[in-house]
C-alpha cells in the first residue's frame, strides 16, 4: 500500500479561518453588475433591496484577497468539516491507469453537498442584520436542502422556488426543506407575477433556474424584513466556497503531492469556483501551471456554446446584468436530471478565467455521465450526484489518457455530493429510457439574440 491513505484529512485546527478572494489576483477584473434600467455599474448599497448589507459588500470586493470568516460560521464548520480528500485507488485500479485520482468529497452532511458551506454563511449575515426571513431558488434542491438547514439553525424563514421539473422528479429532496421549516413551491408558480407571466409566455414549461430567480426576488423585494440569497453564480458565493479549494490544497501540500489536472463540474460556478481559487490564485502570481477543467452538460452549455455579454441573471429580467458566457436568459433548457447545472449562465469569476484561457471547459452528454456515474459507485462506493459525475466522467476520460501516454498524473476532481435523492435518474438510466438532447445551434441563436445591446 502506497504510503498516502485512502483518505486524507485536516484537523479541526486546519479549517480555513479567511475566505480567499481569487479576484484580488486576477489581472483582469470580471465585468461590473449594470443597473438594469440605467446600464451604470452597481454600487455595493444599490444592491441593499436585494442581498443582506455584508453580502452586497464582499459581492463588490475586488481588492481583499483574504476575508475573515466570522467565527459562529467556524463554529458551524466544524460539525462537517474539514471534509476529506479521497485518494481513488479503486477505481485507478479498474480503469489500469498510471494517474493518481483524487476527490474532495462535500456530501458528509445531510444537505448532501457544498452548498451548506455558503448557505450557512448567508443566512449568519441574515440574522445579524435582523431579517425575519429570506427567499431563494433551487434546482436540483441541494441549494434548497442547505438553506433550510441553515435558517433553521438561526431561527429564520425560508421561502424556495424549486425548479418545477425537480420539484416532481425530487420528491424526497424537497420533504427534507420541509422538515427544516421550509416552504417549497414549484417554479414558475401562479404565486408572483413574474410566475405567471412565465407561465403564460412559455405555456406547459418546466421551468429554469432563471424563472425561480425571478421569482425568489419579487418575493424577497415585496416582504418586509426579507432578503434573496443564492446559492451560486455570485461572486459573494464563490468566496464561501474557497474553503473546498483550501482544504483541498492543504491536504495535498500535507503529502507533498502537486495536482496536474483540476476537474470541476459546472452549472453556474460555485463549486467549480470554490475548488479551483487557490489554485487558480496560483497561476495568476505565476507560483504554479494547472489543466483546470470545467465540465458542463451538453444540453446546457454555456461555457462552450455560449457568448461571453452582458445578459440578465434571470428569466423575469428583474436582476442586475452581468457580463457572463451565456445562453441567454430565456433559454429553457432541457428537463434533464442534472438540476444543478440547468442554469443559462456562469459566474463572472469563472467567465473571466475562461476568456483569459485560464481554463479550458468541455460538456458531456447525460447518459455518458451515468454511465461514468455507476462505474464509480461500483468501484468507490458512493453513489454520486448527476451535477459530480459530470467531473467524475472526464476524470475517468483524463485517466484513460494517461494509460495511453503512460503518466502518472495527479487528478483531483470535486464530489460535490450525493445521489441518494437522484433514484429517479439512475432508475431511467437502468431502464434504458434517458436520453440526451442537445440544443440545436438555432435554439441557442433565438435565445441569444434577446440579449441586451450592452
Amino acid at each position: 500500500m502506497s504510503e498516502i491513505p485512502y483518505k486524507i484529512y485536516l484537523s479541526e485546527n486546519e479549517i480555513p479561518t479567511a475566505w480567499y478572494n481569487v479576484r484580488a489576483d486576477m489581472k483582469n477584473k470580471p465585468a461590473p453588475l449594470l443597473n438594469p434600467g440605467t446600464g451604470e455599474p452597481l454600487k455595493a448599497e444599490d444592491l441593499y433591496p436585494i442581498f443582506c448589507e455584508e453580502l452586497s459588500k464582499q459581492e463588490m470586493n475586488n481588492d481583499d484577497q483574504w476575508i475573515d470568516i466570522p467565527g459562529e460560521i467556524v463554529d458551524f464548520y466544524k460539525m462537517y468539516r474539514p471534509s476529506p480528500l479521497v485518494r481513488a485507488y479503486c477505481l485507478e485500479k479498474e480503469l489500469d491507469t498510471p494517474a493518481h485520482i483524487y476527490y474532495k468529497f462535500e456530501g458528509n452532511n445531510t444537505s448532501g453537498s457544498h452548498k451548506l458551506n455558503s448557505a450557512i454563511a448567508q443566512a449568519y449575515y441574515a440574522k445579524k442584520q435582523g431579517l425575519k426571513g429570506v427567499t431563494t431558488e433551487t434546482g436540483a434542491g441541494q441549494w434548497g436542502t442547505a438553506l433550510s438547514m441553515a435558517t433553521a439553525y438561526f431561527g429564520l424563514d425560508c421561502q424556495v422556488y424549486m425548479v418545477k421539473v425537480s420539484y416532481e422528479q425530487k420528491p424526497f429532496r424537497r420533504e427534507v426543506m420541509r422538515t427544516y421549516g421550509a416552504t417549497v413551491t414549484p417554479s414558475p408558480s401562479m404565486s408572483t407575477n413574474v410566475g405567471r407571466k412565465i407561465n403564460e409566455e412559455f405555456p406547459g414549461t418546466n421551468g429554469s433556474l432563471g424563472c425561480a430567480i425571478s421569482e425568489a426576488v419579487e418575493a424577497a423585494t415585496s416582504q418586509e424584513g426579507y432578503r434573496y440569497v443564492l446559492g451560486s453564480v455570485l461572486s459573494q458565493v464563490l468566496l464561501h466556497q474557497s474553503v473546498i479549494g483550501l482544504e483541498t490544497k492543504a491536504a495535498l501540500d500535507k503529502y507533498g503531492i502537486k495536482a496536474d489536472t483540476i476537474i470541476g463540474c459546472a452549472g453556474g460556478g460555485s463549486n467549480l469556483g470554490g475548488l479551483i481559487s487557490p489554485f487558480v490564485g496560483q497561476m495568476l502570481r505565476g507560483e504554479a501551471d494547472y489543466d483546470i477543467i470545467a465540465v458542463e452538460p451538453a444540453s446546457c452549455p454555456s461555457l462552450t456554446r455560449g457568448s461571453y455579454v452582458y445578459d440578465f441573471c434571470d428569466t423575469g429580467r428583474v436582476c442586475p446584468l452581468a457580463k457572463m458566457y451565456t445562453l441567454g436568459s430565456n433559454f429553457m433548457p432541457a428537463p434533464n436530471h442534472a438540476g444543478g447545472l440547468r442554469y443559462h449562465g456562469m459566474s463572472s469569476i469563472v467567465s473571466q478565467l475562461y476568456d483569459d484561457k485560464l481554463i479550458r471547459a468541455t460538456s458531456v452528454k447525460q447518459t455518458d455521465v451515468f454511465a461514468a456515474a455507476e462505474k464509480f459507485a461500483r468501484v468507490e462506493g458512493i453513489l454520486p450526484a448527476p451535477e459530480s459525475s459530470h467531473a467524475i466522467k472526464v476524470a475517468i476520460d483524463e485517466a484513460l489518457k494517461c494509460k495511453e501516454t503512460g503518466e502518472a498524473k495527479n487528478i483531483v476532481f470535486g464530489l460535490t455530493g450525493t445521489g441518494y435523492f437522484d433514484l429517479v435518474a439512475y432508475q431511467k438510466y437502468n431502464d434504458g429510457v434517458m436520453d440526451d438532447y442537445i440544443p440545436t445551434d438555432e435554439d441557442i441563436a433565438k435565445s441569444l439574440a434577446q440579449c441586451p445591446k450592452i
